[in-house]
């Protein structure tokens, strides 16, 4: 299955839902447009309280990432629409400085911390270390 839950995560369950659905969605797993499992049967799968599930889709719904259609079902959104894209670009922007300063109290350079990135980058969108496409 292409989501995977730690229920010994330090995480909340519902945060791992979003997270991984989003992750997916970056990765190509999911396509836009494409369904998703019915709250249901992906707690089900999951073995988690469908409430957990509703939570996640509730705020995945509410960032524009998922769209309810009433009697179809969950998709993932077209032409996903960013809410408050300001405002989290600068929580990112944020994110990325404690990421810098963390890697300061690691010792670890800058040109190492940049390396760190584009790999995950690189993983991300699916190439290997050399820069090619995994097939």
């Amino acid at each position: 299955m292409w989501l995977q839950i730690n229920p010994r995560s330090s995480i909340p369950m519902y945060q791992q839902v979003i997270d991984g659905v989003k992750s997916a969605i970056a990765k190509g797993w999911i396509q836009p447009g494409e369904k998703l499992p019915a709250i249901r049967e992906l707690a089900m799968e999951l073995t988690i309280n469908h409430n957990t599930v509703v939570k996640a889709y509730a705020e995945l719904e509410r960032e524009h990432v998922i769209e309810v259609v009433r009697g179809r079902g969950t998709f993932v959104t077209q032409q996903p629409f960013v809410p408050n894209a300001e405002v989290r670009i600068g929580g990112l922007r944020e994110s990325v400085l404690r990421l810098a300063i963390e890697a300061y109290h690691l010792q670890i350079q800058d040109d190492e911390l940049i390396g760190m990135m584009k790999q995950a980058l690189d993983e991300l969108h699916g190439k290997n270390r050399l820069g090619g496409d995994e097939s």
